[in-house]
């Protein structure tokens, strides 16, 4: 059964399509969903006895992954109350609290000292926010010859005036996008090196993609709890024909690349 919704929980209307999905039940929520999250593991070599910063950890799926797959440390952060309380939740559910340590945190000044982690990755932040200083303080916290991975959304193809609008300007305000070269650009101006690239298309918010995501139990879960409230039926028919107008020319960027020892 979900958790009982905290009073910023309250006013629907008001949440980003992020929380919005936490809210729902969504376990993954990021551009590339578990395609992009599996083609970030086999980047990464995760091992056992590795640090490694998950940072906008939303609601600690992949954390979890990290930890149970491949031993490793986890600490993971994010920005909003919702994701944390969700991540908290999804951990201590999991066993792992040992594993995972759970803490709010900003991606623009991180708290922790220079070259501490082995792995360092964000899956859709650095797009809300500064791009460059979040990029370069993502580098900072990595350890030399470390590795620092992203996940972001991408212009797969140039939008229509209409469908950039909607979704810049409705559906993720702040929201900022590039072509591939330009994300590619970013982190290699932050100090990466050795970069290597994976994309494809946005299918978190399709069917098929939902699906393939969440599993068939979670999915039906999520829709039957997006219909038990007025509110969330009114943000889902909100929602989704906004997004399903930018989908055709979304797709999702995995940038690795590694911090060189000088």
């Amino acid at each position: 059964m979900p958790a009982t919704l905290t009073r910023s929980e309250l006013d629907v209307t008001s949440l980003d399509p992020y929380a919005f999905m936490a809210v729902m039940g969504k376990r993954v929520i990021h551009p590339g969903g578990r395609r992009s999250t599996e083609e970030l593991f086999n980047l990464a070599r995760l091992q056992e006895g590795q640090k490694a910063l998950d940072v906008g950890c939303g609601v600690g799926t992949t954390a979890i992954q990290m930890a149970r797959r491949f031993g490793t440390a986890v600490t993971a952060i994010d920005i909003s109350p919702i994701m944390l309380e969700r991540a908290r939740r999804n951990v201590r559910r999991a066993g792992l609290e040992r594993n995972i340590e759970i803490e709010q945190g900003d991606i623009l000044a991180l708290r922790f000292a220079d070259s501490t982690f082995d792995r360092v990755i964000a899956e859709a932040v650095t797009m809300f926010v500064d791009r460059q200083r979040a990029a370069r303080e993502l580098v900072r916290v990595c350890r030399p010859n470390g590795m620092v991975l992203a996940t972001e959304f991408f212009w797969r193809q140039p939008p229509t005036e209409e469908a950039r609008e909607i979704f810049l300007g409705q559906v993720c305000p702040g929201l900022q996008l590039d072509k591939l070269d330009g994300w590619v650009r970013i982190y290699r101006d932050a100090g990466l090196s050795a970069i290597e690239v994976r994309s494809g298309p946005f299918e978190m918010m399709t069917p098929r993609g939902f699906i393939q995501d969440e599993g068939f139990i979670n999915a039906l879960a999520c829709m039957f709890r997006g219909l038990s409230r007025v509110a969330y039926l009114r943000k889902m028919a909100w929602l989704m024909p906004r997004i399903t107008k930018a989908v055709p020319y979304l797709g999702y960027i995995l940038v690795g690349g590694v911090k060189p020892a000088t």
